[in-house]
């Protein structure tokens, strides 16, 4: 996980906001490509945060409950991130999510997740995320129309580039940046 912090300030928000007893583990989804072409980082959110929630119960969790981490795979397909979002809320009850990774996947898991008031904490990109006020929505990363302007800036003032190519793979995130 790129942001380990964000899963402490997660299952700190969790174990606050959670009504259960004492004994209870605090339940935190990890929503993401698990399979198919971006599984590689479903793999890293996954890693990341079972690392994290080692060390964290290891040091004996959150006000003595520890913490135990349920895995969703949505393989960055919207119809499985709703499937997902369902299940984690409905099923496992969990506290709060971590994910979606794809911006196609967390569009319509967040209203999921916004129905079930359960925290999402995502790296998703599009600016839809954030823009449409859900108040369970926390992003760790920039926004697509952010990171492109950032890149035009440092490669016109820095690089002092005459002349500049864009170019991207047509998939949701390249489309984002290169626009």
């Amino acid at each position: 996980m790129k942001h380990p912090r964000a899963l402490l300030v997660l299952a700190l928000s969790a174990a606050l906001c959670a009504t259960a007893q004492a004994a209870e583990a605090i339940k935190i989804g990890v929503a993401g490509p698990m399979t198919g072409a971006n599984a590689a980082h479903g793999e890293r959110m996954w890693r990341g945060a079972s690392l994290a929630v080692e060390h964290l119960n290891a040091a004996g969790g959150i006000n003595g409950r520890k913490i135990e981490l349920v895995k969703g795979d949505d393989a960055c397909e919207p119809k499985q991130a709703v499937a997902v979002a369902n299940r984690l809320v409905d099923k496992e009850q969990v506290n709060a999510v971590v994910g979606h990774f794809c911006s196609s996947s967390t569009l319509p898991a967040s209203d999921i997740y916004a129905e079930g008031d359960v925290v999402m904490v995502t790296v998703s990109s599009a600016p839809q995320i954030t823009e449409r006020g859900l108040p369970i929505v926390i992003r760790i990363g920039g926004r697509d129309d952010q990171q492109g302007d950032i890149a035009a800036d440092f490669i016109i003032d820095r690089l002092k580039a005459g002349k500049v190519a864009v170019i991207h793979d047509k998939d949701t995130y390249g489309q984002g940046v290169a626009d």
